[in-house]
């Protein structure tokens, strides 16, 4: 019933000497038989609901029933729904960033690994996924800069694409990683 009230009064425009409330169900249309009209003085100011709401519950007393008109104004909901909106945006930004940057590993990955599997490849057939790579690198650092990802973690997905090229290389024999040297030890004089 209370709910009823407060529906009917969320309707109401700022500019109004009177207003009825009018049950919604029939169950409550008892409840509400004895109001029949509410009217404000004429001081009443017409800009008390601009910036606000009206809410209506209905009280018992022992002795008569009474309706309580509260007029709020809104507070922070204004900041809050703005915050959302901000962070609503900020989320498909990020989202999109990092979906590029995985989009474009992917593409790496799956042409390193074509390549892997060619017996007759040519050292020449990298140049195209270096040109790969690159793309994936600037999608990974524009993610980290706007702060999509994080800087170890574009890090890290930089360091795996270079070490699945550096793999297909040796895989290949077009790179011959260097052998360790050892350091001879010294022989210290008595």
């Amino acid at each position: 019933m209370a709910a009823s009230a407060i529906h009917s009064c969320l309707a109401i425009t700022s500019h109004f000497k009177s207003f009825s409330i009018r049950p919604q169900s029939s169950s409550s249309q008892s409840h509400f038989q004895s109001i029949g009209s509410l009217r404000f003085s004429s001081n009443f100011s017409d800009s008390t609901f601009s910036n606000g709401f009206l809410s209506l519950t209905s009280t018992r007393r022992p002795s008569r029933q009474s309706i309580v008109c509260e007029v709020a104004p809104k507070g922070k909901a204004d900041s809050a729904e703005k915050r959302r909106r901000q962070s609503e945006k900020r989320r498909l930004r990020n989202k999109s960033r990092k979906s590029e940057a995985r989009t474009r590993m992917k593409k790496v990955f799956a042409n390193l690994e074509v390549l892997r599997k060619k017996k007759d490849a040519q050292s020449e057939e990298i140049l195209s996924i270096e040109k790969l790579i690159s793309e994936a690198y600037a999608a990974i650092d524009k993610a980290v800069k706007i702060g999509a990802v994080h800087k170890n973690t574009g890090a890290r997905r930089k360091s795996r694409l270079a070490r699945k090229k550096k793999a297909v290389e040796i895989h290949h024999g077009w790179y011959v990683p260097a052998a360790p040297t050892v350091a001879a030890p010294s022989v210290a004089a008595v």
